[in-house]
């Protein structure tokens, strides 16, 4: 198998080879963390990046080896999937800029009607929490108030780290909702 270019190596894993994906992990995975680990700056989102990468290898087989080398493709699919996820955290950053209170940094220094707005702000917050699903709110919660990543937080609930993903997403786009009024 060690024998085999890339390009056998994908052809190999195409027709269900699964020995082809860790010869091609062999090869690839440590570029693949890499540039993961260098576009995210956390060596446990560059290990879920990387799995990702190879996962969608196997399982989506949307390499074309006539447009190109099998390393460039994971590289641009790597550097791809980690803009995906620096977008999400920024995404998730402003949100929670602009909702949870963070021990009252900032706040206590603006006026009483900044503090008092800020208060009704959060209070609003943890009303719209209390609406979600358990598992929504426990993922969310453990994501904002404690900062665990998805990886920590799937280990911690001893539950798939896609479940975690699932679960956040869907109340965040809850609480979006409820708070809609608040986003402007």
């Amino acid at each position: 198998m060690d024998a085999l270019n890339d390009i056998e190596a994908y052809r190999a894993l195409k027709q269900g080879n699964a020995s082809a994906l860790s010869l091609l992990y062999d090869r690839h995975g440590g570029v693949v963390y890499r540039l993961a680990l260098r576009l995210l700056g956390s060596s446990e989102e560059a290990e879920d990046l990387s799995q990702e990468v190879f996962l969608q290898l196997w399982q989506k087989q949307t390499y074309d080896p006539a447009r190109g080398s099998l390393s460039n493709f994971l590289l641009t699919l790597t550097r791809s999937r980690a803009i995906d996820r620096l977008r999400s955290r920024g995404a998730r950053g402003r949100f929670l800029q602009r909702w949870m209170r963070e021990g009252d940094v900032g706040i206590a220094a603006g006026s009483p009607f900044e503090r008092l707005a800020a208060d009704e702000r959060s209070e609003r917050v943890q009303t719209a929490l209390k609406t979600l699903p358990e598992a929504q709110r426990q993922a969310l919660e453990l994501a904002y108030y404690e900062g665990l990543s998805q990886s920590e937080i799937a280990q911690r609930l001893d539950t798939p780290i896609g479940t975690v993903k699932s679960r956040s997403r869907q109340g965040l786009l809850k609480l979006r909702n409820l708070l809609f009024d608040l986003l402007g």
